[in-house]
């Protein structure tokens, strides 16, 4: 029997139908309309610039877990995690915390002594904090550290140090527990404290003297703290501030001494601190933020101030100013979500307590705007996000 061999012209239309037999490997090159994608063993970073900018998809093919580009920024780049795992840039900063819904300013202190009180304000909306629940204790002068479905609340004090490390649930409302012990009592660490993946960082502060001390606790586990590494000096009333890879420490005061120093320490293995740069005034009593590339330093003392630093995580470089809160103040409280930072409460001059909580944009230089209001005026009760 002959056959017939059909030109590309001749064929107007294929039924799938008709389509049987095994078909020969044949090039995608030209197939249109398919998102570009990329495998990889590891996770992308901020420096993994996709070539196909935002809506690019990145595969981890080691842990299954996909992410997709949602900022093309070179350098810069935001990769969210779009499965159910909570790998590197599938949240904010650090830890597995989103915040992408709702920051947590705890307890601290107003001229009515310690609080107990979880306040909780939406990041969506400029509105009044509502009332989330109650720390085990009241206290003031602790650090926090965000998991992606928990809050910590830190050590701190009342008329004495405390070890103490509560948590309570982003979800719904409700009291805190006991997670948990520091492996010291310890109050004025490093404000909003470091969180890893999978751990809490609690930095410096005072146990009796200052301390260089950096403990680290599970979050999966209530068996309490264990050290972790030491900073490269003993101080107190520091920033707290978290890459995916870092924890930092920026600022604070050992007694007299003012320091100026941004420390820097790994959290996938122990070991202590480098200093990584400085902040362009020395402060203590400030509140730290953290975005995927920078962090943020607001407010604090000697005086009263209102400056805003940024310093990035790729370089040694030092601290720029880039705006200014509403207020100046020191003992606010710093929280994060992915584009923005949040400063609540504090002490300004006059013996006043703040209930202010102002939002500044990370992608440009500019001063802060109010967001709104804690439930009660306060200071130096530390935040976390979800």
């Amino acid at each position: 029997m002959s056959s017939t061999k059909l030109k590309t012209a001749n064929i107007v239309s294929l039924d799938a139908t008709k389509l049987t037999g095994t078909l020969p490997a044949i090039s995608g090159a030209n197939l249109t309309g398919v998102a570009p994608f990329t495998v990889s063993a590891s996770d992308p970073i901020p420096a993994t610039n996709p070539s196909g900018g935002a809506g690019t998809f990145f595969v981890n093919s080691t842990s299954g877990e996909a992410y997709c580009c949602t900022n093309a920024t070179a350098g810069e780049n935001v990769w969210t995690n779009v499965g159910t795992g909570f790998g590197a840039y599938g949240k904010a900063f650090g830890g597995k915390g989103p915040g992408t819904i709702a920051g947590f300013h705890p307890a601290g202190q107003n001229a009515g002594g310690s609080q107990v009180q979880i306040d909780k304000f939406l990041f969506s909306s400029n509105t009044t904090a509502s009332d989330h629940g109650d720390l085990t204790s009241a206290r003031g002068f602790f650090a926090g550290s965000s998991s992606s479905t928990h809050g910590y609340a830190v050590g701190g004090s009342v008329s004495a140090q405390g070890k103490t490390i509560d948590r309570y649930t982003f979800a719904s409302s409700g009291n805190a527990v006991d997670h948990g012990d520091l492996t010291a009592t310890r109050h004025f660490a490093a404000g909003t404290g470091q969180s890893s993946a999978i751990d809490g960082y609690c930095s410096g502060g005072h146990t009796g003297a200052n301390t260089d001390k950096i403990d680290r606790f599970s979050f999966s586990s209530s068996s309490g703290a264990s050290l972790h590494g030491a900073l490269t000096s003993a101080r107190e009333s520091s920033a707290g501030h978290s890459s995916t890879t870092h924890g930092y420490t920026s600022g604070g005061a050992d007694t007299a001494p003012v320091f100026n120093e941004i420390d820097r320490f790994s959290f996938a293995s122990e070991g202590n601190a480098v200093d990584r740069g400085d902040l362009i005034t020395a402060k203590t009593e400030v509140a730290g933020c953290s975005s995927l590339t920078h962090g943020y330093v607001s407010g604090g003392s000697p005086s009263f101030a209102n400056e805003i630093q940024r310093f990035s995580y790729a370089s040694d470089a030092g601290s720029a100013d880039v705006g200014d809160l509403s207020e100046q103040k020191w003992g606010a409280t710093g929280t994060s979500n992915i584009t923005q930072g949040f400063v609540s409460g504090g002490f300004k001059s006059g013996s006043v307590y703040s209930d202010t909580i102002d939002k500044f944009d990370y992608a440009s230089s500019s001063s802060a705007a109010d967001h709104g209001n804690l439930a009660i005026a306060k200071r130096r009760g530390e935040g976390t996000q979800y």
